[in-house]
């Protein structure tokens, strides 16, 4: 049997092409002397990129820890509904956006998972859509301001921008006749030739404009010129250009969060964050991306409907701590922010996963570690603990409700 029941955490990190240089390793404490992008830093057992916990001066993998003994890891009642963690947690440093993309619902994802595993596409394809039988739904918390397009302009403010950028004028009767699913499925399907002629002159103007500082983050052209101030091509312009105009472009401020279901389109542009969301890997991405593009199937699975996008301030609970409730069963989220000398006291359900961002904390359970900026630790279920600090410190937790 275990003696200990808190364990010091280690998450890896992903080096996509998108991410900073400086936000994690600094964080982290480490140098980048190569200055590779440090693009997410993942917390959970994600077979892919486990992370590791320290037991007995070892580094174990969750992974394989939680699936030789769920019971101990994670708890009976999460392993039986969700059949290991259900959870994985990320910091995130967007540099350059990410891809314009969906992620589909548990049943949808489940049928897509069967489909391509009976065409005997590898799990491992570059081509491969569906990487496990999960929904992804995530929330994010802004660490610095965070900029992200979420979900269709509503239908009063999709018209004026049809009317008011002449090249898009031609799709104003295809959104009144068809709709926002035939506004959307005309322009991705668009034939390449036929977009370029409606883009060239378009991200020429926004460029300028951009120069001439006529635009801000709040404007799609800022972050159309953004992607292509640098170097323009002659031709073969990413029809994901198009999303930027269609979709709610949000400003959120630091503690602010955002939650994002399945069939809402979205993507990052740009900011740090923490992010959590369920324990899978399918994305449907329409542009924007080296990655795999698969518009039709991205079609089938977004909700076509205008949106007010959603800003969370959270809960303020006791002990420091700020919930951001999430109509979701697989996670929970919450910041803790303790001055000098206050203490939060919790007792888990599950494994809980508590990184800190900002300052140094004293863990005290069943055994006691210090944690500082850069570390995370997990928690076993069914324990109770306190998180003590003697200097300003602000964490993030990541439960099972």
């Amino acid at each position: 049997m275990l003696q200990d029941k808190i364990f010091k955490l280690k998450g890896k990190v992903q080096h996509y092409a998108w991410g900073g240089t400086t936000f994690i390793p600094q964080w982290l404490g480490i140098d980048n002397p190569e200055n590779k992008p440090f693009a997410e830093y993942w917390m959970g057992a994600h077979p892919s990129a486990s992370s590791t916990i320290n037991m007995d001066n070892e580094e174990k993998n969750l992974y394989e820890l939680i699936k030789n003994d769920p019971g101990l890891f994670i708890g009976s009642a999460t392993d039986k509904m969700f059949g290991g963690l259900p959870y994985l947690f990320k910091i995130l440093d967007v540099k350059d956006m990410l891809s314009i993309q969906v992620h589909p619902s548990k049943a949808a994802a489940a049928k897509g998972f069967d489909e391509e595993e009976a065409n005997n596409i590898l799990i491992t394809a570059s081509n491969r859509n569906y990487k496990d039988k999960n929904h992804k739904p995530e929330v994010l918390i802004a660490l610095s301001e965070v900029w992200l397009l979420h979900g269709f302009l509503t239908k009063d403010k999709l018209l004026k921008v049809l009317q008011t950028i002449p090249t898009f004028n031609s799709f104003e009767k295809i959104f009144l006749d068809k709709g926002y699913e035939g506004l959307y499925e005309h322009i991705m399907l668009m034939p390449q030739k036929q977009s370029d002629e409606i883009l060239s002159a378009l991200i020429d103007k926004e460029i300028t404009r951009k120069k001439n500082d006529q635009l801000t983050k709040a404007d799609a052209g800022w972050w159309v010129s953004k992607l292509y101030e640098k170097e323009k091509p002659a031709s073969g312009f990413d029809c994901g250009i198009f999303s930027i105009y269609l979709f709610n472009i949000v400003k959120v401020e630091p503690g602010e969060a955002v939650f994002q279901g399945a069939g809402v389109p979205h993507a990052y542009l740009e900011g740090q964050n923490v992010e959590l969301m369920a324990n899978s890997d399918n994305v449907l991405r329409g542009g924007l991306t080296p990655k795999h593009i698969d518009v039709p199937e991205l079609l089938k699975h977004i909700t076509f409907e205008g949106i007010e996008p959603g800003v969370m301030k959270g809960s303020q609970l006791t002990g420091g701590e700020r919930n951001y409730p999430c109509p979701v069963e697989d996670f929970g989220i919450s910041k803790i922010e303790l001055s000098a000398g206050e203490t939060y006291q919790s007792t888990t359900n599950s494994l809980e996963i508590i990184v800190v961002m900002e300052g140094e904390v004293q863990v005290e359970g069943i055994n006691n570690l210090s944690v500082k900026k850069g570390e995370a630790f997990a928690v076993l279920p069914k324990e109770t603990y306190s998180i003590s600090t003697t200097v300003k410190a602000i964490a993030y937790k990541a439960f099972v409700p």
